[in-house]
């Protein structure tokens, strides 16, 4: 089976948020922290991953994702905060453990 993620990212202010899904977070996580990918994420140097959440199923990781993206940015943030209230680059933590 594989795992599917649905993940917030920011940049160094905050300012912007993006959710996005995919089956690797580990490689998009990277492909955001390099710019690999042209468009909204590399404009607005989204580098910080400071949210995800995991799902066995695509359909319910997109279903999830486009739940999220019609939310208000203050219930985004709330969002956020469950899981990260500091808004900690979880990217770090997770593929780069003891930097």
């Amino acid at each position: 089976m594989k795992d599917y993620f649905v993940y917030m990212m920011t940049n160094r202010s905050r300012v912007v948020l993006y959710t996005g899904v995919t089956n690797d977070l580990q490689r998009r996580v990277w492909e955001h922290k390099n710019g690999t990918v042209r468009g909204f994420t590399k404009r607005y140097k989204l580098d910080r991953l400071v949210y995800y959440e995991n799902y066995r199923d695509i359909r319910d990781a997109i279903t999830r994702e486009k739940e999220i993206k019609g939310w208000r940015r203050e219930k985004k943030n709330a969002l956020v905060a469950t899981l990260n209230p500091s808004w900690k680059d979880l990217g770090q933590e997770l593929f780069n453990p003891g930097r």
